[in-house]
């Protein structure tokens, strides 16, 4: 008698869906966020916001799909890349990877950056005086001058691209009266992480002349002398930096940049002398002084590459994200700029007009300005 034909049946394998716990320091409250190649290294994606347990502890488990099944190359952050995991000294730590099987991964993080620190202090910049009173001419003036050269600039041969920066004070002054932008330890981490080197000129402001020297044209704080002052970084100052240092002089290496008013008179500078001032960093621009800035001028300029970071914090004042977003709007819609002006626009919804929130923006911005080929 015959038997009938056996037929092998094999039972579906179940894949587990992989589930990370991650043990760290149970005095940070901030929320813990996955950044990898399952995200494009988005750093606040809440698709992989963690799940708080309970103190110092969080876990995460993937979605189902066969992205997830493959090799993960991951981070923790909380939030950004100036708050990602840190080592117990404080050093950099390589990315995670999970290749196997298994269902579940327990890690542990033993401290955070906050706002990109701690940093190293062998790779803080070498800050040169200048001058105590460096000439301006244009102005019938004089001001203090600075120069942050990279740490390694005594025993390099490079030459750097050069960013000029206004309100000195504020920038490195451990005294400054509401607080500093801290660009010196900054410096030191962009090293640290390879980012880029670069050369930093920082002037100061003229204290109660301020508002005057950084207001271009005619505005609702009246005439200013704005002009002027471009005019002794591009035709007094810059040639004396590009003959002192060893910089690279072209446009393409040459920025400048500032916050406030410092940001609106940045505007101006890269909009009037475009073959000056390749890059642009733009952080909380007073535009309310200027709110029609008129655009026509710069049709009779010829138009040449240029990238504009434009940062903006939505507590700032009611205005602020409205007035800049208005403002990279119209640029990008200027017909003698299409294809010239590349801008980014960041908002921190949660970003107040300070220094804690420039000081956080200014890595990201370098970066963008000089090292990184992203158009936006």
């Amino acid at each position: 008698m015959n038997s009938e034909p056996q037929v092998k049946t094999s039972t579906p394998q179940i894949k587990t869906a992989k589930t990370i716990l991650l043990n760290t320091s149970d005095d940070d409250d901030r929320p813990v966020y996955l950044s990898g190649n399952f995200n494009n290294w988005t750093t606040q994606d809440r698709r992989f916001l963690m799940k708080k347990i309970s103190k110092g502890k969080y876990e995460f488990t993937f979605p189902e799909g066969p992205e997830f099944e493959k090799e993960l190359i991951y981070k923790f952050t909380k939030g950004d890349w100036s708050e990602v995991e840190i080592d117990r000294y404080g050093n950099r730590t390589p990315n995670r990877v999970w290749n196997n099987d298994k269902a579940t991964k327990t890690e542990k993080v033993a401290k955070w950056r906050k706002n990109w620190l701690p940093y190293r202090p062998s790779q803080l910049p070498i800050i040169r005086l200048i001058s105590e009173e460096f000439e301006i001419p244009q102005l019938n003036k004089t001001r203090k001058v600075w120069a942050l050269l990279p740490h390694d600039y005594n025993t390099s041969e490079e030459n750097y691209p050069v960013l000029y920066l206004h309100d000195a004070q504020n920038l490195f002054n451990e005294n400054a009266e509401f607080g500093n932008w801290q660009i010196d330890k900054k410096l030191a981490v962009m090293s640290d992480y390879n980012i880029g080197k670069i050369i930093i000129i920082a002037v100061e402001h003229g204290e109660s002349e301020r508002l005057q020297e950084y207001n271009v044209g005619k505005t609702v704080l009246g005439i200013g002398s704005g002009k002027k002052y471009i005019r002794f970084i591009t035709d007094t100052l810059k040639p004396f930096v590009d003959k002192t240092y060893r910089t690279k002089p072209e446009r393409e290496f040459t920025g400048i940049g500032g916050s406030s008013m410092g940001g609106l008179v940045s505007i101006f500078s890269g909009l009037i002398y475009p073959e000056v001032f390749g890059k642009l960093m733009v952080f909380s621009p007073s535009l309310w002084v200027i709110p029609k800035i008129k655009l026509g001028f710069i049709d009779f300029f010829e138009p040449q590459e240029t990238r504009l970071y434009l940062y903006a914090g939505g507590d700032e004042s009611e205005t602020m994200v409205k007035h800049v977003t208005k403002f990279r709007k119209r640029l990008l819609k200027r017909e003698s700029l299409k294809g010239k002006m590349k801008v980014h626009l960041s908002i921190n919804e949660d970003g107040k007009h300070n220094e804690t929130y420039w000081s956080d923006e200014f890595p990201k911005a370098i970066e963008w300005l000089f090292f990184s080929t992203k158009e936006d």
